[in-house]
Order: C-alpha cells, then structure tokens, then sequence
C-alpha cells in the first residue's frame, strides 16, 4: 500500500496548486499525502477567516483514510486571528478528527525557534493588510520582523503561478544584512527549488512554508530522513 511508512493528511485552500506537488517531491519514500480541500478563491483577512468553517468537514473526510497526521497547510489561515490562532485551530481539527493535528504557522515559529533565528526578513506573495497581520503574529510570538515585502497578489491561482524565481528575487530584495534568517511565507509559492542557492547567496539559513511544513510534519511523527537540499533545516535538523 502506499504510505506503508506514513500517511499524511493535508488541508489546503481549494486554489492551492503548489502544497501538493512540493510536499510529493520532499516526502521520503514510504510516505504518501492525502488532501482535502477548503473553499477560498481569494487571499484576503476576511476570506482566510471564513475558510476555517471548512476545515472540520476536511478534517473529517481524512479520517476516513486513516491518515496519521493532519498538517493544515496554510500559512496565514492559521495565524490570521493572531497569537495562538494556530494552536487553536490544531486542537479544534483534533476533536473532530481524533488525529494529531499541526498548522503550517506552528511549523514556521518551530522552525525559525530551530534555527535559532530571532531576526527575520520575510518575503510574501501577500496583500499589505495580510501581511500585517503575519508581521503582528511573528513579533508576539517573540520573532522581530525587521522587513517584509509583499507582491500585493490576492487571487490565490496567479501566487500558485509565480516561478520560483519569483520568490527567489523577492528574497534577496528583502534582505538585509542584520537578520539571522530569510522566511518565504505562503503555502501556495512555489520556493523548494531555490532554498539552497538562496542559502548559498545570502549566507543565512531560509525557510519556506512548505518546506518547514514538511519538517515539523516528520519531526512530529518521528521520521528521520537524510535529506541533500531544501536548505539547512532538513539537511540539518530531521
């Protein structure tokens, strides 16, 4: 059967094109990934709220596969509401589902808390308001923000075509000589094939939100694996 080593259950927007493919290139072998979907169209405060009313059927329906572990892939539909917003989304999921569950915005602080990172420039896809609600939610959970820059991009299909290029530049736009790392924000932007050179580049470790949904996904479950790309927080700390 496929996932003979682990199943992993993914909630995305329904116009998240990018999680799927990227969580598939980076899962070891054993591993398989089972989505389930929640209606959003556009990448707005107000949409990202009202998409959570679709997580418990989503969550339900993964069940039915007897997944292992439930990663809710999106970066600012977890953190939208503010500090603790991801944990409560987590444990709400869990008693519908009686699965662990993990948001892609508790993976991010884990992550950057890994890398001991205290400093961040972030790179985003986003819209200014929404990326004001992501600054607020790393600076109260202890990270300072010392730039972020967004694309200004609402329609969550045209993030989900950007090149990887894209993200590649933005970051490099964004940094800044006094940060200990590079955060690229958005579940829906392609970024795992531009990790290490931006590593490379800039000097400082970077994280995505896939590839840290990733990480914290096989850390929970207790998967080692040794991985030769996706930056050093893979290469480095599974």
């Amino acid at each position: 059967m496929y996932g003979w080593r682990l199943r992993i259950g993914l909630i995305v927007p329904s116009s998240n094109t990018t999680m799927e493919p990227e969580f598939w290139k980076m899962a070891p072998k054993g591993i398989s990934i089972h989505t389930a979907r929640m209606n959003l169209t556009d990448v707005t405060e107000e949409a990202l709220i009202k998409m959570e009313a679709y997580a418990r059927d989503a969550a339900k329906r993964l069940a039915d596969a007897e997944v292992d572990i439930i990663m809710y892939g999106c970066t600012t539909g977890s953190l939208v509401k503010g500090k603790g917003y991801d944990k409560q989304i987590s444990q709400e999921l869990e008693r519908h589902s009686e699965i662990k569950t993990i948001t892609t915005s508790t993976a991010v602080l884990e992550a950057l808390k890994e890398l001991e990172i205290s400093k961040v420039a972030v790179a985003t896809p986003y819209i200014d308001d929404v990326n004001a609600k992501e600054k607020q939610f790393l600076e109260d959970n202890g990270i300072e923000v010392v730039r972020i820059k967004g694309l200004g991009i609402v329609k969550n299909t045209e993030i989900g075509r950007q090149e990887p290029w894209v993200a590649y530049n933005l970051a490099k736009r964004v940094y800044t000589p006094d940060i200990d790392g590079v955060f690229i924000s958005c579940t829906n932007f392609r970024t795992i094939e531009i990790i290490d050179a931006l590593e490379r580049d800039l000097g400082v470790p970077v994280i995505t939100s896939n590839q840290a949904s990733m990480w914290f996904t096989l850390k929970n479950i207790g998967i080692r694996e040794d991985y030769c790309e996706y930056g050093i927080l893979m290469k480095e700390h599974l």
